[in-house]
């Protein structure tokens, strides 16, 4: 399992630090995020501290990935 932190800028302006988790290593995980938010009915389930934050990739702007991730 790897878990990588995102920086993601809604359509809205607003932007918001999420962590996503799912098998594979680092390089699959961020391979899959990119190819579910680029199709506008992509969904992914991502959390926001301990809370379950479903990302639609309709919403979404603009995703960020530093080496050392965003801060939660």
């Amino acid at each position: 399992m790897a878990e990588v932190v995102l920086r993601v800028r809604l359509v809205s302006g607003d932007q918001l630090d999420v962590r996503f988790e799912a098998a594979g290593d680092q390089d699959e995980v961020i391979e899959r995020v990119v190819e579910t938010l680029a199709d506008p009915s992509g969904v992914l389930r991502t959390s926001h501290g301990d809370r379950l934050m479903v990302l639609y990739g309709r919403g979404v702007a603009a995703v960020e990935l530093a080496p050392r991730g965003a801060v939660l």
